[in-house]
């Protein structure tokens, strides 16, 4: 049995990880999935790497509480995040969330939870590099909204987040 929570450097199989989901479950009659990718631009800027840092420890157990938290919600049998770190360039593989339910409408729900809910509440910080140079990306409140929508608070943008970790004195 896979663990529900991967930090990595390593780019992952998306067709490796859910068949190890839904291995050994007669009950799963969906799999909601979700691929997050490196982007090519930020605006009008061309992106040439980004680099993803989190606290290790801190980083998984914040995302094992995220994974309770949709089983508490929604009827889903089974779910696996796994985020990558490191340096990774335009079109490179970020993040996978992959849910398992007996029904698709819960594995959808709790996929797109998951996703709101890591966008904001994972303790991971982001730097893109543009021809301008390099700088942390600031959280958006677009995210925070989409947060909002499942009746939870998060309040990054706008000055709440914590400081990327070089700006930290």
């Amino acid at each position: 049995m896979s663990p529900r929570v991967s930090i990595q450097s390593a780019d992952f199989d998306l067709s490796a990880e859910v068949a190890a989901l839904r291995a050994g479950d007669g009950g799963v009659g969906a799999i909601a999935t979700f691929t997050g990718t490196v982007r090519e631009r930020s605006g009008d800027a061309a992106i040439s790497a980004m680099e993803l840092e989190h606290y290790p420890g801190m980083t998984e157990a914040a995302i094992e509480a995220m994974i309770d938290a949709a089983s508490a919600r929604f009827d889903i049998r089974g779910a696996r995040v796994i985020h990558r770190v490191g340096l990774l360039q335009p079109r490179e593989q970020i993040v996978l969330v992959a849910v398992t339910s007996a029904h698709r409408g819960q594995a959808f729900q709790a996929c797109e939870f998951l996703m709101d809910y890591l966008k904001t509440q994972a303790p991971f910080w982001k730097k893109e590099t543009t021809p301008a140079g390099a700088q942390w990306v600031d959280a958006r409140v677009a995210d925070d909204e989409a947060l909002a929508r499942w009746g939870i608070a998060a309040g990054n943008a706008g000055g709440g987040a914590v400081a990327a970790p070089d700006a930290v004195a």
